[in-house]
């Protein structure tokens, strides 16, 4: 299946075929421009690679929790979500109850891609109805920014 995708002529133009800016004389590219697609590529997820399931922890403090997910928030592996989410957690972590920071855990967790939960967050896909909480809604007003609030670094500690 992957191999038919990878050999489709669409996928093959675009991972084969950048754009190359030549220099006037020699006729040598000096770079090379790569596009970005028309619109988001989704590809079906393999059945025979599970993704694991994010281990519930019903006993855990709700201060821990908020801690681990403090954590979590600031360490995406993806720097756009870091951003969004650490400034997220920074401003209203702190005054969330039980139910709202549980919603959090799953929000963040509970998705296996982190583009995902951007996309979602920045409207670009619609939210699924599972993921579609308050929090969610909340993530998507700060996603907004309204008060025109600079966000180039994670907040400090």
């Amino acid at each position: 299946m992957l191999r038919q995708v990878l050999n489709s002529a669409s996928v093959r133009r675009l991972l084969v075929s950048p754009t190359r800016c030549m220099s006037g004389k020699q006729n040598v590219p000096d770079k090379i421009e790569y596009s970005t697609p028309p619109e988001i590529i989704d590809y079906e997820e393999s059945p025979h690679l599970p993704v694991p399931e994010y281990p519930i922890r019903p006993d855990e403090p709700l201060e821990t929790r908020k801690q681990r997910l403090l954590y979590q928030s600031r360490k995406r592996g993806m720097l756009e979500n870091d951003l969004l989410l650490s400034t997220f957690v920074a401003k209203y972590l702190k005054d969330f109850d039980a139910e709202e920071t549980a919603q959090y855990d799953q929000l963040i967790n509970g998705v296996s891609n982190d583009w995902d939960i951007y996309y979602w967050a920045t409207n670009t896909k619609p939210t699924p109805p599972e993921y579609d909480t308050d929090v969610m809604k909340l993530l998507k007003q700060h996603v907004k920014n309204t008060e025109r609030v600079q966000r180039i670094r994670q907040p400090d500690l």
